[in-house]
Parts: C-alpha cells; sequence; structure tokens
C-alpha cells in the first residue's frame, strides 16, 4: 500500500509573540519564526506508517510552504517515512486553501501510483479544513473527514469518524483521501537511527516549473479567498470569582446581572 501524507509546517504555539503579518499581503510572515509540524498532521504520519507495517508499501511526505518546511520533512523521514519531498517557490505565497490545493493535487498526480492520501483534519494556524478535501476534489477522488479509526477491508477503506455527538462508519474505493483526527492514534518519537539517515536524506525540491501548473491557479493570483484586514482582538476584563455558599453566589450573580442591565 503506497500512502501520501501531505503536512504543514506552523508556528509553534509557544512562540506566538515572534508571529507577524504581512502589511502588504495581511498573510501570515513565517521566516524567522520556530515551527513545528502541525500536531494533527503528526497524527496522519504516525498512521501512514502503522498501515504501512500492516500492508507494506511505502509512506511518501510531502509539505509545500518556505524552505525551512524541509525541517518538517526530516523529522517525518526521521519517524519512518520513505520518502518527503518538499514543493517550494516564491510563486506560491500567499496562496489560500484553494490554491494550495491545486498546488498539491499537481505533486501528487506528479508522484503517480498512490493508494491512499492522508491529512491531518486541519492546520492550527488556519483552522479552515478545508485543503484535504480541497485536493480530494482537484483529483476526483472519495474523501473522508474526521477520521479516528482506518481499516483496509477488500481493497476498500472503512473509516470511523467523528461527528458532533455520534460515530459514522463509512466505506469507499481505493484510492480515497482521509483527514484524521488526534483520537486516531498517539505519534510515535524519532529513533536516534532514524534521526541520523533523516540528516544525510536528500529531499527533492519542486517548484512551480516542474509541476506543469497554470499560473493564475497559484500563489495570490490564484486565491480568490482575500484577507482585507487583520487585527488582535481586544484583552478580556479578568473574571470575578464569588464566594460564599451557592444561594448566596445565585444572589451575588443576580444582582450583578441586573446592575449590567443584562436581566
Amino acid at each position: 500500500m503506497n500512502i501520501i501524507v501531505c503536512i504543514k509546517q506552523v508556528p509553534d504555539t509557544e512562540a506566538l509573540g515572534q508571529v507577524r503579518i504581512s502589511p502588504e499581503t495581511n498573510t501570515l510572515v513565517r521566516e524567522g519564526i520556530p515551527s513545528v509540524i502541525n500536531p494533527f498532521d503528526e497524527n496522519a504520519i504516525e498512521e501512514a506508517l502503522r498501515l504501512r507495517e500492516k500492508y507494506e508499501g511505502k509512506v511518501i511526505v510531502i509539505s509545500m510552504g518556505p524552505p525551512q518546511a524541509e525541517e518538517a520533512l526530516r523529522k517525518s523521514l526521521a519517524m519512518g517515512a520513505d520518502e518527503a519531498i518538499l514543493i517550494s517557490d516564491r510563486a506560491f505565497a500567499g496562496s489560500d486553501t484553494l490554491a494550495t490545493s491545486y498546488t498539491l493535487a499537481a505533486a501528487i498526480k506528479k508522484i503517480g501510483e498512490f493508494d491512499l492520501i492522508l491529512f491531518g483534519k486541519q492546520a492550527i494556524d488556519g483552522d479552515t479544513a478545508q485543503v484535504g478535501p480541497g485536493v480530494a476534489e482537484q483529483l476526483h477522488l472519495p474523501q473522508i473527514t474526521y477520521v479516528r479509526k482506518i481499516e483496509i477491508v477488500d481493497g476498500k477503506v472503512k473509516a470511523e469518524r467523528t461527528l458532533e455527538d455520534a460515530f459514522e462508519i463509512v466505506e469507499t474505493e481505493l484510492p480515497a483521501v482521509l483527514t484524521v483526527t488526534k483520537e486516531i492514534n498517539e505519534p510515535r518519537y524519532a529513533s536516534m537511527r532514524g534521526v541520523l539517515k533523516a540528516k544525510k536524506a536528500e529531499i527533492p525540491l519542486w517548484k512551480a516549473a516542474d509541476l506543469d501548473l497554470d499560473e493564475d491557479k497559484i500563489g495570490l493570483d490564484g486565491s480568490p479567498t482575500q484577507v482585507i484586514k487583520i487585527f488582535t482582538p481586544e484583552p478580556r476584563g479578568k473574571g470575578e470569582m464569588l464566594e460564599g455558599s451557592i444561594p448566596e453566589q445565585v444572589a451575588t450573580l443576580v444582582n450583578k446581572l441586573r446592575e449590567a442591565k443584562v436581566v
């Protein structure tokens, strides 16, 4: 079974104070910011490795981003992925989810043979959860989102997906695109042998010219979603803890709500 995992490098949540927005493009400035693999994408990598261990085949990890995204790909190799490919070009700067899906789909077509494409359910910097489904649409493949369990049965993928208040079992033909949640597994740590192997690995760099792309569909020109304004929300005031017995707290709360003319 050949599995492609699409990952994204995102700002480290411990370095949020260093995150900057370009005033010209209203997009995130990623250069120089400590980054990590998107947490949900680590679950996608882990699940791909488990499926390979069970059904054999290989795992190819791809990432679209700035040159520093190579770090995330090397971590993927250290975890056990067989190959990694970086998709990076200044022409991709400012891509929204549509342009990103289009570019990733082109890269997947170039890779060729695959049985399964895995994504994390969403990226923690954008939280759109649109790229996985977008790639499925670009490739005209069936998709299952928010997956917490995967089985391969008679050449089909059987997945248990999370709904708001229940679970749903969905089965579809392969190849298919799946997005996974953190419930699906616990990502492994890279072994020392894996880290040493990853350091020496050659990671191909694919640019726009390597993917036979329509220039009008990539980067800012191919992104119909335009961010008009970005601002920092006003900080909320500190909360107030009510003391006393439950009846006393209720009475105090009601009085405060009346004073604020809420009730």
